[in-house]
C-alpha cells in the first residue's frame, strides 16, 4: 500500500504542475504578484530588492521548487527498488523529460509559450534536489 501512496503524490504532483502550466498568462501572472504582494505584506519588499524583475523572479522560483519537489517525490518513490545511482538517474531523466513536455504544453495555452530557459530552470530544481538527496543518503 505504501508505494502505491508514493506513486499516487507523485501522479498528483505532476498533475499540479500541469494545472499551474493550463492557466492563461495573464491568470498566472497574476498569481505571481499575489505572491510578491504577501511578501510586501510580511515586510519584505521584493520590488526594492529585485525592482521590476520581482514577478518575474517569483516564476523562476516557483518552477525550479516545483521540479524540486518533483525530484524528491520520484526518489522517495523509486527508493529501495533499484541502486542509489539508478534511482538518482531516472529521477532527474524523468524531471527533465516532464519540463520539456510542460513546456510544449504551454505552447497551446493563451500567451504562454514554450521557453529552453524554462526547462533548465524546472532541470536545476531536480539537480539540486538530487544533490540533496545523494548526501543525504550518503550520510545514512
Amino acid at each position: 500500500m505504501n508505494k502505491y501512496f508514493k506513486w499516487i503524490l507523485v501522479i498528483v504532483w505532476m498533475i499540479v504542475i500541469f494545472m499551474f502550466s493550463n492557466q492563461p498568462a495573464n491568470i498566472s501572472d497574476e498569481k505571481s504578484r499575489f505572491v510578491v504582494h504577501l511578501f510586501n505584506a510580511i515586510g519584505i519588499n521584493l520590488n526594492s530588492i529585485f525592482g521590476n524583475l520581482a514577478n518575474f523572479v517569483v516564476r523562476k522560483i516557483s518552477h525550479f521548487s516545483e521540479y524540486f519537489i518533483l525530484y524528491l517525490l520520484l526518489f522517495n518513490a523509486l527508493y529501495k527498488r533499484f541502486e542509489i545511482k539508478k534511482i538518482l538517474f531516472l529521477s532527474i531523466i524523468v524531471v527533465f523529460f516532464y519540463a520539456c513536455s510542460d513546456e510544449i504544453h504551454q505552447i497551446f495555452i493563451p500567451g504562454r509559450t514554450a521557453r529552453i530557459r524554462d526547462v533548465i530552470i524546472d532541470t536545476c530544481g531536480g539537480l539540486i534536489s538530487l544533490l540533496c538527496c545523494f548526501y543525504y543518503n550518503k550520510k545514512h
